[in-house]
């Protein structure tokens, strides 16, 4: 008898040119060191989907997301989007995507966006240079520059720790978060401070507020007059 097959997981589906993509990274690029290699960074690498560059010194742009952000049952709201063969173009197309709010969308209660960004703000000078962030809805978007330890240790401990506190704050089970993140490394400073006003414009962008410091679970709200961040 034959198996039924499984049925797809949501989000975005494995992309078979990100082995060669990731191929051609590392040739232009130094091999990491072997002291780095043995603390677990990888340099690029990929894990089905999206390219990943994890080096120490890097700072980065990360954006994480629920599990049910991209709905199965609303594939053709999303799907052509991945097709796009841009990258800077796709990932922007699938970050405004998200921000029309699609799923469960649990980061809007205040008691789950708030461990979130706590769970973000933990290790700031220890672990990583937390620089921005701002917790959307059904995703996360957070800048920090990447110290000793690993940008996928540090996005594991996040969601690992948020996933289970949240899952029973919600009674539920399940997978919280989608497994992949999407990471940029910033070339220079102009780079960092644009990224750094998407992050913290994010919530008036998407019409959830019209002053970027009035969302509860940002860093734009500590902000100073002169734009320092102050923790």
């Amino acid at each position: 008898m034959s198996q039924a097959p499984k049925p797809r997981r949501p989000g975005p589906p494995h992309n078979p040119g990100v082995r060669d993509l990731v191929e051609g990274k590392r040739r232009w690029s130094s091999a990491p060191k072997i002291e780095d290699l043995k603390r677990g960074f990888r340099g690029w690498h990929e894990r089905g989907y999206l390219p990943h560059r994890d080096e120490p010194g890097l700072t980065q742009f990360v954006t994480f997301r629920l599990a049910d952000s991209f709905p199965e049952s609303l594939r053709s709201e999303w799907e052509h989007l991945c097709k796009i063969e841009d990258a800077q173009q796709r990932r922007a197309e699938l970050e405004a995507y998200l921000d029309r709010g699609r799923g469960e969308c649990y980061l809007r209660r205040p008691e789950i966006a708030q461990l979130v960004e706590e769970a973000v703000r933990f290790f700031h000078g220890e672990r990583y240079d937390l620089r921005a962030w701002v917790v959307m809805p059904n995703h996360v978007h957070a800048l920090f520059k990447v110290d000793a330890t690993p940008m996928a240790e540090i996005l594991e401990s996040w969601k690992k720790h948020t996933a289970q506190k949240a899952n029973r704050l919600l009674k539920r089970r399940g997978e919280f978060w989608q497994a992949d993140y999407w990471d940029t490394y910033m070339r220079d400073s102009d780079h960092e401070l644009e990224t750094l006003k998407y992050i913290e414009s994010n919530p008036s962008k998407a019409v959830l507020v019209l002053d970027p410091k009035t969302w509860l679970w940002s860093s734009a709200r500590f902000r100073d007059e002169f734009g320092v961040l102050k923790l």
